[in-house]
């Protein structure tokens, strides 16, 4: 006797890699080729990481009791424990909260404003680099 004795092994079995696929249904059209096809699908809808840019958000009122003497970039703002990650950029917010001044003579480098936060600096007569 040997491995078939005679019976079977022969065709698709006896082919090497012969069998089934791991996608074959029993002859029903596969998961795959039943799903609708999708025209124009963009990976810039699901994947954040690859195509937004995430910035680090300061409000303005955190810069009340800034040095005016120390510029205000992302490193100082980190530094001085306002921003915990730097990402991939900082933006300052017009927010403020009643009471709270902004320092005339402030200097920014590196730094990208709201339109609120820039007409509230500028009136202060704050120094923004160019970037």
């Amino acid at each position: 006797m040997v491995k078939t004795g005679g019976e079977g092994g022969k065709g698709q079995t006896v082919r090497s890699g012969g069998g089934k696929g791991p996608a074959f249904e029993g002859g029903q059209t596969p998961w795959a080729r039943r799903l609708p096809h999708k025209r124009g699908y963009s990976q810039k809808a699901r994947d954040i990481g690859h195509f937004r840019s995430r910035l680090a958000v300061v409000n303005l009122h955190q810069l009340a009791s800034w040095d005016v003497s120390v510029e205000v970039t992302p490193e100082s703002l980190k530094e001085k424990g306002i921003l915990k990650s730097l990402l991939d950029g900082v933006k300052i917010l017009g927010g403020s909260k009643s009471g709270n001044e902004i320092p005339s003579g402030l200097r920014f480098r590196d730094v990208a404003f709201s339109s609120s936060a820039l007409e509230a600096l500028k009136a202060a007569g704050a120094q923004i680099a160019e970037n």
